[in-house]
């Protein structure tokens, strides 16, 4: 009883740690992207999201230009703006990605939106997306498919 008592105390203790340890990061020159995801989606009718951490440890500003992935034909970078009470997302041609600082792709922020996907997005799957910045050039990076109802990474930081 007692070995199943602290069996089952290490794994719960141990869950955590091994969800932030599976997060995917990738770093190419001076930039950095982390904890990539999109949620499931019940169909392919319907567009999918993109969410992940830029981080440029560079001494000069890089430019988010673009997003490309084999799961969706139509892949794009929007933002978030709330007008006049309701909301709106405009296509945004690139996001500046400030020297010695960190952008995330959120919720209710900047966003990657996947327009006619391939095929649905299931919960526990993952897919590659491609990054393409002005300085950095591209980089790719596994993004995780989370749960229809998550509000942030699977491996965000506590």
């Amino acid at each position: 009883m007692i070995k199943a008592l602290v069996a089952a105390t290490a794994l719960a203790v141990s869950l955590p740690i091994m969800a932030f340890a599976e997060c995917a990061e990738v770093t190419q020159g001076d930039i950095t992207l982390s904890g990539a995801w999109s949620r499931a989606t019940v169909g392919a009718d319907r567009p999918a999201v993109f969410y992940v951490t830029i981080r440029n440890d560079g001494s000069s500003d890089d430019h988010l230009t673009g997003i490309t992935t084999p799961v969706a034909a139509m892949p794009m970078l929007h933002e978030t703006v709330i007008q006049d009470g309701a909301a709106r997302m405009p296509h945004a041609d690139r996001i500046v990605i400030p020297a010695g600082d960190t952008v995330s792709l959120a919720p209710g922020s900047y966003h990657g939106m996947l327009m006619e996907l391939s095929s649905a997005l299931d919960e526990g799957s993952s897919f590659p997306m491609t990054l393409q910045f002005e300085k950095a050039g591209p980089i790719e990076i596994k993004t995780d498919v989370l749960p229809i109802r998550a509000r942030e990474a699977a491996c965000a930081a506590p």
